[in-house]
């Protein structure tokens, strides 16, 4: 009797079905649904971005020289940070990075908020025109900085010819060798390849804005310079907020360029954040001192985008 009762009370209990299918479709139904459906994506930011930047931090705390194993890799607390206060080619780099970021963002918005006001108008040939002016953003930065390195040779190169040429300078200039011109050579070529960033996204931009809007405008009187000024400005803020904060980061993480063109010299004259980090891992094989000057860069790179995009209002939108 004591078996048939407990065989009968198995048999009302529900079976447990092993089909993931099956097992999907309930979870499906609770609240749990949402979490797992994010847990993908959150392995992969996991092993792609908090990783290396804790791996980064932690490693900016540590002895970390592949060159001299004898130290080994102990903590070290904040020694490495005590070393960048006194260290005159990182305070140099600082000095020169707030210049190169601020110069390159400005020129390049300038030129690319100017080219897309030129593309927007919808001219005959302006099709070609958008897809050209693209070019110089989707080409390699290696080949585009060893063509401006042959362009601006100061034996060779193209540029110096035709100043000499048509009265603007008496001989030839080796721009990237004379501290005076090397940065601003920089950002020439910087600015040559990066403004269609700008173009490409404030076009977009552009033509989102209704044509009813300065219909009405020029209707109530309105100029083109106020129709400038109080229509497409306003209403490109957002995208204007966004390209300046990604070019920003853009500008103090890629030592690309300076790589290829000056190396930081003459001198320290193209000397960079960024730059110097990279020269400090791969060169000195200091993986601790350029983690403590990455951690630098990104604390302010992160000041420096919360301050911005609260002092241009777009938390507040």
């Amino acid at each position: 009797m004591i078996a048939e009762k407990e065989k009968r009370k198995n048999s009302d209990l529900p079976a447990v079905s092993l089909n993931p299918f099956v097992w999907l479709g309930k979870i499906s139904e609770t609240r749990y649904w949402a979490y797992f459906l994010i847990i993908p994506s959150l392995v992969l930011i996991t092993a792609v971005v908090l990783y290396p930047v804790l791996n980064g931090i932690l490693l900016s705390f540590r002895e970390y020289r592949l060159n001299r194993p004898d130290l080994g890799t102990g903590f070290i607390g904040l020694e490495h940070y005590q070393d960048l206060l006194t260290d005159r080619t990182f305070l140099g780099a600082l000095s020169n990075t707030v210049y190169w970021v601020i110069g390159g963002v400005t020129m390049q918005f300038a030129l690319g908020l100017i080219t897309a006001l030129a593309l927007n108008r919808g001219l005959p040939g302006f099709r070609v025109a958008r897809v050209l002016v693209l070019l110089p953003w989707v080409m390699p930065s290696v080949v585009a900085g060893n063509i401006w390195a042959l362009m601006l040779d100061s034996r060779l190169g193209v540029i110096n010819d035709l100043l000499v040429k048509i009265g603007l300078q008496e001989t030839y200039r080796a721009w990237f060798s004379d501290p005076s011109t090397a940065l601003p050579a920089v950002l020439i070529v910087s600015l040559w390849g990066a403004f269609p960033f700008f173009t490409l996204l404030l076009l977009a931009g552009l033509q989102g804005i209704p044509d009813d809007l300065y219909e009405a405008a020029s209707v109530d009187g309105a100029n083109p310079w106020h129709q400038f000024r109080h229509i497409t400005m306003p209403l490109l803020r957002p995208i204007i907020i966004a390209t300046i904060v990604l070019r920003v980061i853009g500008l103090v993480n890629s030592p690309d360029l300076l790589i290829i063109l000056t190396n930081g010299g003459p001198g320290r004259a193209t000397q960079m954040l960024s730059l110097y980090a990279f020269q400090t891992a791969y060169l000195k094989f200091d993986f601790g001192y350029a983690g403590a000057m990455s951690v630098v860069m990104l604390v302010l790179l992160m000041v420096f985008t919360v301050v911005y995009v609260r002092v241009s209002g777009a938390a507040k939108e």
